[in-house]
């Protein structure tokens, strides 16, 4: 995580940015479906600004949030794993294909 603060000495905000394939059969709507608990949960986590999915033309899905914090934002993807771990999203994900990333927001308007 990122020692540099915004003015103010606020730290910045975190965009975390997955990507990957679904399993084989499943359709993009499929995932959007089996989101719907991971919607309700994020919603509810400490720090949580917006969500942002959409779909490369290879077929790669890139699921993006908005988090207050970094920290924040990889503390929900932990406790997701745990808490959600009997979600049908995880299902519909080629789980070999995820590349997971959180990075400071230094700028944003």
């Amino acid at each position: 995580m990122s020692d540099i603060k915004q003015p103010g000495g606020l730290q910045p905000g975190g965009l975390e940015m997955t990507t990957f394939q679904l399993e084989k059969r499943k359709t993009y709507q499929d995932f959007i479906e089996a989101n719907a608990d991971v919607d309700t949960w994020l919603k509810k986590q400490p720090g949580f600004q917006s969500r942002h999915i959409a779909q490369r033309r290879d077929g790669t899905i890139v699921d993006a949030l908005i988090w207050d914090s970094e920290k924040q934002g990889t503390d929900a993807m932990h406790r997701l794993m745990d808490e959600l771990a009997g979600s049908p999203v995880h299902d519909a994900i080629d789980q070999g294909t995820v590349s997971w990333n959180i990075y400071p927001i230094y700028h944003q308007i």
